[in-house]
């Protein structure tokens, strides 16, 4: 007996380390799983589909759903009608290990609204600028209108509202298309607070954007570098700074607008001046940022995949966006982005504990869905 004890308690010492080490290694890559959203092709999510399996196994933070679809227009990317998107979005949810998948979509209004009417969604939500016209009781039953709607079809986070400043006449993206609330800060804050507030009244998270402030802009940073330096204000951070203030801003989505005044080398999403030192620090921001889509020209023509993610990380943000939407040639798979990310940490580029602050705020975030 006591040589097969020997025996035992060699093979018990042999194996553990290893047993240690893959668990470490699952928790690494869960913790890296769960800083991502990303974007899928399919209107199912079976227990057997590709994107169920990576959210199990990964742990992922979140999907964004489209309605159309890059590589083939004729057919749908994620949604068809209500009943369909009812039914994927309880499907991901039972993917989740924690049930507490962030289910994302722009519903703005105007141009920007994914559940379009010809999809059988209501569909007629007014522009930003439309709104702020109309007056707050009109903005209030299109907000409300709006929040059920999502809260019916199972979407749980909005990335909504734009709290960019109409500053720029000649800005395209921002201001011809629409969707700021206005000039003033005051303005843009009241429409911002009774979007969020009616928001929150269906258990819906949203996102202010797009931080610090797209509005001045001329470029688009979908198609390539912006430089906001000559134009932009530091009235454009008020918004933030209000809705931080009242407890409205539960997560803030950071553009990759570049300012040299506020970081000589880096665009505000992979900027650590501009999340930890001005977000962060200056106004106090304690919750979740999430970056505009890394697969937009402004940052895929300058970075690679992953000095982008290591920058993006290393700068604070804890929701990398990969919406897989805007360029059919480069499909990222959350597989490819978690070993990136572990790499990244194994090779102390980016410090493990960043991935665990990160984790914890998004804990809070996904603590006030409902």
């Amino acid at each position: 007996m006591k040589s097969y004890g020997g025996i035992f308690a060699l093979l018990l010492a042999l194996t553990l380390p290893i047993f240690a080490s893959g668990s470490q290694e699952r928790q690494l890559e869960r913790l890296a799983g769960g800083m991502l959203m990303v974007g899928f092709f399919g209107t199912e999510a079976g227990p057997k589909s590709e994107i169920c399996r990576q959210i199990r196994r990964y742990g992922l933070g979140g999907v964004i759903l489209f309605d159309r679809n890059p590589v083939d227009p004729k057919r749908p990317k994620n949604i068809v009608d209500p009943v369909q998107l009812r039914r994927l979005t309880r499907q991901l949810r039972a993917c989740s290990p924690d049930g507490k998948l962030l289910i994302a979509v722009d519903q703005e209004g105007g141009v920007v609204q994914r559940l379009k009417r010809k999809y059988g969604f209501y569909g007629r939500f007014p522009r930003a600028a439309e709104i702020a016209e109309a007056g707050e009781s009109a903005a209030k039953r299109s907000f409300a209108k709006m929040a059920r709607e999502l809260a019916q079809e199972g979407i749980d986070y909005d990335l909504a509202p734009v709290v960019d400043l109409a500053l720029n006449p000649r800005n395209r993206v921002i201001v011809g298309w629409g969707r700021s609330y206005g000039k003033s800060a005051q303005r843009v804050t009241r429409y911002g607070a009774l979007f969020i507030e009616a928001m929150h009244r269906e258990g819906i998270v949203t996102a202010l954007k797009h931080f610090p402030g797209h509005g001045s802009s001329l470029g688009d940073t979908h198609k390539g570098f912006v430089d906001v330096t000559q134009r932009w204000r530091p009235v454009e951070l008020e918004p933030y700074r209000r809705l931080i203030r009242r407890g409205l801003a539960d997560s803030v989505m950071v553009a990759h607008v570049f300012n040299r005044r506020l970081d000589p080398d880096y665009p505000a999403s992979l900027s650590a001046r501009t999340v930890s030192g001005l977000l962060r620090g200056r106004l106090g921001y304690r919750g979740v940022v999430i970056t505009d889509d890394l697969q937009m020209g402004a940052i895929t023509r300058r970075y690679s995949l992953a000095r982008s993610i290591e920058l993006a990380i290393e700068a604070g943000d804890d929701l990398l966006l990969f919406g897989n939407q805007l360029d059919p040639r480069h499909i990222e798979s959350p597989q490819t982005l978690v070993r990136l990310i572990v790499k990244l940490v194994r090779e102390g580029k980016i410090d493990r504990r960043r991935l665990e602050a990160s984790a914890a705020r998004l804990r809070r975030l996904k603590e006030k869905i409902r």
